[in-house]
């Protein structure tokens, strides 16, 4: 499956929804969608004000596009606005889970509610819960074709100083996107493929100042965008980009665990990526280096 051209047919008339619309990749995403064909968009977000000015932007392309404020971090929010969602547009055709944030610092500099949940909560718990909302629909309706997008990271398949709770947060929606994956192809939804996308950083603004290692540029977001969209469109079980992230993953599986330590240390510069992490500051918190709220993974 993950060989075969991406079918452009899959984004015409379709339902797309997509968390973290206001910024950086989410929009990227959403304006996609619209440029190939969607029928309708449902903007999700925390920042009311941007996701209301996209959706304005792209009602005015012929989109039927609809915000919906709503923190992913909250199951009733969830709830509440999957039901609304729900009564306006139908049951999403794609859906993209691309929300998260990070906090770039030694585990025992997290805060446990603020830092340590709260990141959880977005990263992990929300896809889930989010997806559970839609999923039983998704897979009665075999009408069409249907994806699921998961925004992983890189992070989530290997360990990082000052990533600890960032990277067990992916490496937790990373394990539940894959057995997810399995459950639907050994259940028979053939037309209900997923896809985990692992990436390394992204020029979002969110990893400000984290450095790609060794033979790992730093993304941009339109070229991740690419990589993430048209797998989905294909139905690629996993991509891990750039190429070095895989290759990594595989010499980490076979090399003892400080031989590996010690490669990607002082060869790769892994373990020392984030040492000048500063991360988009907020503006109602500018003292916390962090993603300003729901944004790209």
């Amino acid at each position: 499956m993950s060989r075969t051209a991406p079918d452009p047919s899959l984004v015409r008339g379709a339902t797309v929804l997509i968390t973290g619309a206001g910024h950086g990749m989410g929009a990227l995403y959403a304006r996609r969608a619209a440029r190939e064909g969607a029928a309708s968009l449902a903007l999700w977000d925390r920042d009311t004000v941007a996701i209301e000015q996209l959706a304005a932007e792209l009602s005015a392309q012929g989109v039927d596009a609809r915000a919906y404020p709503v923190d992913i971090s909250q199951q009733q929010q969830i709830a509440s606005a999957a039901a609304d969602t729900r009564a306006d547009l139908g049951t999403p055709t794609l859906l993209v889970n691309n929300a998260g944030i990070v906090r770039g610092a030694m585990f025992w500099e997290h805060d446990p509610e603020r830092d340590i949940e709260q990141t959880v909560r977005i990263n992990s718990l929300g896809p889930m819960w989010l997806t559970r909302e839609f999923l039983p629909d998704m897979m009665a309706d075999a009408s069409r074709p249907r994806r699921i997008l998961n925004v992983a990271s890189a992070a989530g398949t290997m360990p990082n100083p000052r990533m600890s709770v960032y990277a067990a947060s992916k490496w937790a929606l990373y394990g539940w996107s894959e057995s997810l994956r399995l459950e639907l192809e050994r259940s028979g939804h053939r037309h209900l493929a997923v896809t985990t996308f692992c990436p390394s950083y992204i020029s979002t603004g969110m990893f400000d100042g984290a450095r790609g290692p060794l033979l790992t540029p730093v993304m941009t977001p339109e070229r991740a965008v690419e990589k993430a969209w048209t797998a989905m469109l294909r139905g690629t079980p996993v991509v891990m980009t750039p190429w070095t992230v895989k290759s990594a993953s595989m010499l980490r599986g076979v090399l003892p665990t400080r031989a590996w330590d010690l490669i990607a240390d002082r060869i790769f510069h892994v373990y020392s990526s984030m040492d000048q992490f500063t991360g988009r500051r907020t503006p109602d918190r500018s003292d916390r280096p962090t993603e300003s709220g729901i944004g790209p993974s």
